[in-house]
């Protein structure tokens, strides 16, 4: 089985800034690289997970959320750091209901299954209290951390044991 590490994205992964949909404004967050180095390096991969209400607001589309995934991915290639898979809910309870969007389980529970992932060895990073809840629902354990925080010191705490 393998271990995981599953991380939302806006404040995770690049700096909260609203709703991110245009490549212009996905700026990373300061540590992460070093830290997701650290952690593959330990044998964990990464899944992430994130909610973008922005596409069932109209606000964005599909598309704008595929370019910022492909640059993600592109950024991430270019530093040695492979994701397995970014999962993505559109859905919001306000415009339609949906077993995807955290505080609900749907994404992490899709990634376990695919990627056959010990959710007894893997975690979740994220800077929303729904982001904790949804790794609660699915079993994994959790960090909770400010938004665009440095995560070094959860990837030393992980790598550790």
């Amino acid at each position: 089985m393998n271990k995981a590490i599953f991380l939302d994205r806006d404040g995770v992964i690049n700096k909260e800034t609203g709703y991110v949909y245009r490549v212009e404004d996905f700026i990373l967050t300061n540590d992460i690289i070093p830290s997701l180095k650290k952690l593959q390096d330990a044998g964990f991969i990464f899944l992430v997970i994130t909610n973008q209400s922005g596409i069932a607001k109209e606000l964005y589309k599909h598309e704008d959320v595929a370019k910022v995934h492909t640059h993600l991915l592109s950024l991430m290639k270019e530093n040695g750091i492979s994701i397995a898979e970014i999962y993505y809910c559109p859905h919001h309870s306000d415009v339609e209901p949906c077993t995807c969007r955290k505080p609900d389980s749907g994404m992490l529970e899709k990634g376990i299954a695919r990627f056959n992932i010990d959710i007894s060895r893997s975690f979740m990073i994220g800077d929303k209290e729904r982001d904790i809840e949804a790794a609660a629902k699915a079993g994994v354990k959790a960090f909770h951390i400010e938004s665009d925080s440095p995560i070094m010191g959860i990837a030393e705490r992980i790598v550790k044991g």
